[in-house]
């Protein structure tokens, strides 16, 4: 498809950056230019470099992510999916809980979730049990050696990090975490 006829160019990582504002956006800076000469501008009229900056260094992260995440999830099993290991993770931050619940919380249908935590139960990751609350339905419960697997592939990633960032101010790691926490806040609240 040309980018030209979406309204917008293609940037470095393949991101789409508008010339104007989308025709869904509504309030004081809708259809207002985003471009002036090479620069692209916010609803005030100033160049957004910093949103462009954001944008850019948030893909980078994001794609190096669901690496890890491939690496990470080989590391709990070679055959467990990329996906499934975040879904190992919540169901030990989050305690036992209803694959309806579970897929909620992750934003994937029932046929997605059901494929992912068959494929965790043969590998014996994970468990279901009786939800007491309801006879009918079960809960999905990490198994020993799923918790024990997950905690060991946790510890060798944070010793990752704390290689990695050996350079940084300890109030420097905790500013990144602070903000990092308060930008997933904002991304999972709707509007």
């Amino acid at each position: 498809m040309d980018p030209g006829a979406e309204g917008g160019r293609r940037a470095a990582g393949g991101l789409l950056l508008r010339r104007t504002a989308p025709s869904w956006e509504t309030g004081p800076g809708a259809g207002k230019s985003f471009r002036d000469g090479n620069r692209y501008m916010g609803v005030d009229g100033e160049a957004d470099t910093e949103f462009l900056t954001l944008e850019r260094e948030l893909s980078l992260l994001f794609r190096r992510a669901r690496a890890g995440q491939r690496e990470l999830a080989r590391a709990v099993h070679p055959r467990l999916e990329p996906a499934a290991y975040g879904l190992l993770v919540r169901l030990i931050e989050g305690g036992p809980q209803r694959a309806t619940d579970l897929a909620a919380y992750m934003g994937v249908g029932k046929a997605t979730i059901s494929r992912q935590l068959g494929g965790m139960g043969e590998l014996g990751l994970i468990d279901r049990t009786a939800d007491p609350a309801d006879r009918r339905a079960s809960l999905l419960r990490v198994t020993p050696l799923g918790a024990e697997r997950v905690a060991a592939v946790a510890a060798a990633r944070r010793g990752v990090y704390v290689r990695r960032l050996a350079d940084w101010d300890r109030r420097d790691v905790g500013e990144l975490a602070r903000l990092l926490g308060r930008l997933n806040g904002v991304l999972t609240d709707p509007d």
